[in-house]
C-alpha cells in the first residue's frame, strides 16, 4: 500500500482576536498556541480547513 502524503502545519501568528470559526479551525488542525505544528494527511478537508486560517499558519511537506 502506497504511503499517505502529509503535510506539516505550523502556527505563525497568535488566535487572540480571532473570530470564533477560526479558532475552531485552528483547534481542529491541533493548533492551540503560537508555534505548535501539526501533521495532517494531505487531503481537501485538511486544505480547506488551512484555506481558511492561511493568514495564521504557515504550511510545508512533511
Amino acid at each position: 500500500m502506497a504511503e499517505e502524503k502529509k503535510v506539516t502545519v505550523r502556527l505563525a501568528k497568535s488566535l487572540i482576536g480571532r473570530g470564533a470559526k477560526q479558532i475552531a479551525t485552528a483547534n481542529a488542525l491541533g493548533l492551540k498556541k503560537p508555534g505548535d505544528v501539526a501533521i495532517q494527511p494531505d487531503n481537501a478537508a485538511t486544505r480547506g480547513k488551512i484555506a481558511l486560517i492561511c493568514h495564521l499558519v504557515e504550511v510545508a511537506d512533511a
